[in-house]
């Protein structure tokens, strides 16, 4: 049986994933894509490692914005596939090389069977960080071309194959990286009077912090502090002088985000006097919510219950991240979660989804572009 072409782009795209802003073979091989495509209609920026693709109408009245995300992630890849990362220690495991494949067949579609409106298609980098959205969206080449309205999708593997998962309003929450340095005295562990040990004090940080959700945010209201990582010291007979915590933050609200640093930065002054320690806080990459505009979303959960090759599912709000939520801040449209089928989550290394997925998404935007019309 022949490979659907967009399931054999995806797994081409899955060999070769990139962390952001180094997604220099991707680009090449999306640009490359293009090339083999009737040119008359098209017209490409780049941006970074990314690039923007217009497809222009036959008559435009609005430019209608479509974006994929094109970076991996480091995770080293265990999912024994024969298509399986070829770069050591990254993993196309947020399911991009889908969501790449899926843009590439709604664009090819449209560059042979054109509308009257324009299409942009932006192929956005480093969503997993730094955060390749906000920059690209102040970009001069965004601003040129800016749509009147823009849309997204994000594979989800807790959906089965054939669902897609919306709502109107907030779905994915505002996030924040944190990473927090304590710097005291080390030495020997025979001597502890001597040095101010700075395990010790990252321990008792680390209990402070999960105080700040079950003690300083309204029950009512959601939000999550995690501390993913902890690295201090160097051996075992020798107190630390350094201790580093690397976590993230997430809210459903901007006003919630800036209470719980507040809260953070007033734990970590206190952890500086009770340990006579040096303490610095880096919020790293912040992300904006992903709001969805309600009369756009109700739109296409309105064209979505006239398909019989999908299961509409209202889903709630996630404390998921995604950096799209900028471009819905400067511009209406919305996200929607794509039931992907797999045993194993987003950002895990043995993430396998359903790849019979690729051409049931490329007709369903496909479907809703021409039904913008």
């Amino acid at each position: 049986m022949t490979l659907n072409p967009f399931i054999a782009v995806r797994r081409d795209l899955h060999r070769i994933p990139e962390l952001g802003y180094q997604e220099f073979k991707t680009q090449a091989y999306l640009l490359d894509y293009l090339e083999s495509l009737p040119n008359e209609r098209i017209e490409i920026k780049k941006w970074k490692t990314g690039f923007f693709v217009k497809i222009h109408g036959k008559n435009p009245g609005k430019v209608i914005g479509y974006r994929t995300d094109i970076d991996g992630l480091p995770i080293e890849e265990k999912t024994g596939l024969p298509f399986s990362s070829e770069h050591q220690g990254k993993m196309h495991a947020c399911g991009h090389d889908f969501h790449m494949s899926i843009a590439l067949g709604v664009l090819s579609h449209f560059v042979r069977n054109p509308i009257n409106d324009d299409l942009l298609f932006i192929f956005q980098p480093a969503e997993e960080g730094p955060g390749g959205a906000l920059p690209m969206i102040q970009s001069p080449e965004m601003q040129e071309w800016k749509p009147d309205m823009i849309f997204a999708l994000h594979i989800a593997p807790e959906y089965p194959p054939g669902t897609i998962a919306v709502k109107e309003g907030l779905l994915f929450a505002n996030t924040s990286e944190l990473f927090i340095d304590l710097i005291g005295k080390g030495g020997h562990a025979a001597y502890p009077h001597q040095t101010k040990d700075m395990v010790v004090a990252a321990s008792h940080l680390v209990t402070q912090l999960q105080t700040i959700v079950s003690r300083n945010v309204n029950p009512l209201d959601s939000a999550v502090v995690t501390v993913g990582k902890i690295t201090g010291g160097t051996v075992q007979n020798i107190i630390a002088e350094q201790a580093r915590l690397e976590g993230t933050i997430r809210t459903f609200s901007e006003e919630s985000m800036a209470s719980v640093k507040q809260r953070i930065e007033a734990l970590v002054k206190g952890i500086e006097a009770g340990f006579e320690c040096h303490a610095s806080i880096d919020y790293g990459s912040m992300y904006h919510q992903v709001y969805n505009h309600e009369e756009i979303t109700a739109d296409f959960t309105a064209f979505l219950k006239g398909r019989q090759d999908v299961n509409l599912f209202e889903c709630k709000e996630a404390m998921t991240g995604e950096d799209f939520g900028y471009m819905l801040k400067e511009i209406p449209g919305f996200m929607f979660w794509l039931g992907a089928g797999s045993d194993y989550g987003l950002h895990h290394a043995k993430l396998t989804p359903d790849e019979s997925v690729i051409p049931v998404a490329i007709d369903v935007v496909t479907g809703y572009i021409e039904h913008l019309e």
